[in-house]
């Protein structure tokens, strides 16, 4: 499976896999985060279920707090 994560090609050993399968294989451990799919913003409660399909547009944002 190819996607584009953030603007970087990224290949994966799976033919599907969900937002949250995504995350957790690119290391990302920070609890605040948003994905967009597209031009889609996915709700969190959609990150367990949303397959993923090759060649998707993905973007993650994470948020850091501080002042």
């Amino acid at each position: 499976m190819r996607l584009t994560v953030n603007g970087e090609i990224k290949e994966f050993d799976k033919e599907s896999m969900t937002i949250e399968e995504l995350v957790k294989e690119l290391g990302i451990k920070v609890p605040n985060y948003a994905v967009a799919v597209g031009m889609e913003v996915i709700p969190k409660s959609e990150y367990k279920t949303y397959r993923l399909k090759d060649g998707d547009k993905v973007e993650i944002v994470t948020f850091v707090g501080g002042g």
